[in-house]
């Protein structure tokens, strides 16, 4: 009666064995699966989020030089119409995170800047210039850094950036639907975000 009884003990504890390391073997496996699956995401969204605006501007520009001791002034002047397709980036390949299995926890340590990008076109009407006095390449390079230099000033007054951010936004909750999905948390500045209102807190 007793070899039954101690039997059957030896084998409740083998099948308890198998049991617990066959759970365990499981849970690490859906850990890793989990993971993967959220580095994967960051990787989708590590692509260039742009937004794009479109301006337009009349430019006048002239000079002259006085010659001769200022006897003769010699004159150029022209007449250009700029157009610029402008870009705001967020280089996601540049979003910074770091993941903890043990604790389910996916913290992003660093948002990449946004990068303004602007693409002039020119177009020259009314060139007048005397001979001492002509158009050089000096002159074009001016007047594109000029022109290029305000149309940047109107892009960071108006709303292009904020329509880049807001796009951001959108991607990083993506990231929030699929960690809080699958039981983890998303961290940023220390703060665990809770509901997707708190994504607001990510903006920079």
């Amino acid at each position: 009666m007793n070899r039954f009884v101690l039997g059957f003990l030896a084998a409740l504890l083998i099948m308890g064995g198998i049991w617990f390391f066959t759970d365990k073997k499981d849970s690490r496996d859906e850990l890793n699966e989990n993971s993967a699956m959220i580095q994967q995401q960051i990787q989708n969204v590590g692509k260039l989020i742009v937004t794009e605006g479109y301006y337009s501007q009349v430019f006048t520009y002239s000079n002259s030089q006085k010659l001769f001791l200022s006897l003769v002034s010699a004159n150029k002047k022209a007449l250009i119409v700029a157009k610029a397709k402008a870009t705001v980036e967020y280089d996601l390949r540049q979003l910074e995170t770091k993941i903890d299995q043990e604790s389910k926890t996916l913290t992003i340590t660093k948002i990449p800047e946004p990068v303004v990008n602007i693409y002039p076109e020119f177009e020259y009407y009314d060139v007048t210039q005397d001979f001492l006095n002509q158009f050089e390449a000096k002159d074009y390079n001016k007047i594109k850094t000029n022109i290029t230099d305000q149309f940047r000033k109107k892009i960071e007054a108006s709303e292009l950036k904020n329509d880049a951010q807001e796009r951001l936004m959108s991607e990083l909750l993506n990231i929030y639907v699929l960690t809080k999905s699958l039981g983890w948390s998303l961290v940023y500045n220390e703060v665990i975000i809770e509901n997707p209102e708190q994504m607001e807190s990510l903006r920079r």
